[in-house]
């Protein structure tokens, strides 16, 4: 943690008891506590790291004279939730889709949102300068802790859908919560919206030996066998910390996330809404945009970066190709819960089964990879412009008349991400392969 910059694109990320250590949060927690005002609430996902990484930052928090509202293992939409409602700057202990050797520390604004680039830095100068103080023995913070905070979040989720609707379909749902954060609260969900609900892998294991956290095709095999069997309507997988949901269809398939997002796009947004997505995502987005009559706007990657830009422009809907979909009439974030209620009010509203409402979209394909940074992204990023027609809202978007190829750094691993997109999955696979091997000769040329 010796570099200038701590927050990445969602937090400070790092590995306990090497980067990420005792001494190091703790002093964040000194820093978040010079920079935030009042009441401090705090939330964590289910890792084993959690317990350890969340009493130091308390120390420093509570060291600069913070009272501290624990939600105790709740999502992070829930405590961002919590935050919003009760006016108070939030702390989430969440690595959100790394590893379980990862955990993180995540700076929630009284808004509910994640904190802006601009306060981050505030809470970096602050750090980096070690100008903490401390209040005397008798001011010090203490710590309440809150038992209901999910029942408020869900009761929040379900007053912006119609339950009734969607109680009376008696969804057959499956559910994976990864070992992950929505362990008890997505069953609860489901069960207070009728549905008949079978688990997977929903126990707070820290350590989340059932799957990887990230909710993508690979990690899900045992989910998309079972919806295989014909037996349910609906298959869910969230992350660790479920501010994302990715669906599975009845018949067992994998539902990308543009997808997801051009459904409740479609079923959301009216003539003159504005919807927001980064560049990485599919133009399926901007065909169902223009089908209703919809404004798109695209941003850099990152649901803070989209959150900020939906609150700007009044936008009712925007999301990530990830899973990550943000209703602005609930709150200006990545909600999972919310976005699996919004997904069984489309069902039921519309009488069709998922795999009806996908194919009714238009059809684009994407192909995602990652290859390691070996060279500095900016030498990178210049050699990748030569000679193409590019897009620099982020990364290095390169035009093709037939598709797009994405080329951006991760903002929490070193590594980087490549998006190809086309209307024919043949193609999008050649420009994947193409710049994966080209990325890789660069390297190899600049290293």
């Amino acid at each position: 943690m010796a570099d200038q910059r701590l927050f990445g694109t969602n937090g400070i990320r790092g590995i306990p008891n090497e980067d990420l250590t005792v001494d190091f949060a703790m002093r964040v927690g000194k820093s978040i506590g010079m920079f935030v005002s009042g009441d401090v609430a705090l939330g964590r996902d289910t890792r084993i790291s959690g317990d350890m990484i969340s009493s130091a930052v308390i120390a420093g928090l509570t060291s600069a004279g913070h009272n501290i509202v624990d939600l105790g293992i709740l999502p992070t939409p829930a405590l961002q939730y919590y935050c919003k409602n009760h006016g108070l700057y939030g702390v989430m202990i969440t690595a959100s889709h790394n590893p379980p050797q990862y955990n993180g520390i995540k700076v929630i604004d009284k808004d509910g949102t994640e904190i802006e680039r601009p306060s981050e830095e505030k809470i970096e100068g602050i750090y980096h300068s070690e100008s903490f103080s401390t209040v005397k023995w008798e001011d010090v913070g203490r710590i309440r802790y809150v038992d209901d905070a999910l029942d408020q979040y869900i009761g929040g989720v379900l007053s912006k859908v119609e339950v009734n609707r969607i109680k009376e379909k008696k969804f057959r749902v499956l559910v994976d919560t990864g070992n992950g954060a929505a362990y008890f609260s997505t069953p609860m969900l489901l069960e207070r919206l009728g549905c008949t609900v079978v688990t997977l892998n929903a126990n707070p294991d820290g350590r989340f030996t059932s799957r990887n956290a990230e909710p993508k095709p690979e990690n899900l095999r045992d989910l998309m066998a079972l919806m295989s069997t014909g037996n349910f309507d609906l298959g869910v997988a969230h992350d660790g910390d479920a501010d994302r949901v990715v669906f599975i269809d009845e018949k067992g398939e994998f539902i990308d996330g543009d997808k997801s997002l051009a459904l409740l796009v479609k079923n959301v947004a009216s003539a003159g809404d504005i919807v927001v997505t980064p560049v990485s995502s599919s133009d399926i987005i901007a065909d169902v945009c223009s089908s209703v009559g919809a404004t798109l706007i695209r941003t850099k990657v990152g649901a803070p970066i989209v959150a900020r830009t939906m609150i700007q422009n009044g936008a009712v809907i925007g999301g990530e190709e990830n899973g990550g979909v943000i209703y602005g009439k609930h709150q200006y974030c990545r909600d999972g819960a919310m976005t699996l209620s919004l997904m069984l009010d489309l069902m039921a509203r519309s009488n069709k089964k998922i795999s009806e409402l996908v194919r009714e979209l238009p059809q684009y394909f994407l192909d995602k990879r990652q290859v390691e940074r070996t060279v500095d992204w900016s030498r990178l990023q210049k050699e990748l412009q030569k000679g193409e027609k590019v897009d620099l809202t982020d990364g290095v978007k390169i035009l093709k008349e037939d598709g797009w190829i994405l080329i951006r750094p991760s903002g929490t691993e070193k590594i980087l991400r490549i998006y190809a997109e086309s209307t024919d999955m043949s193609t999008a696979r050649k420009y994947a392969d193409q710049y994966v091997a080209k990325i890789r000769d660069l390297q190899e040329k600049l290293g």
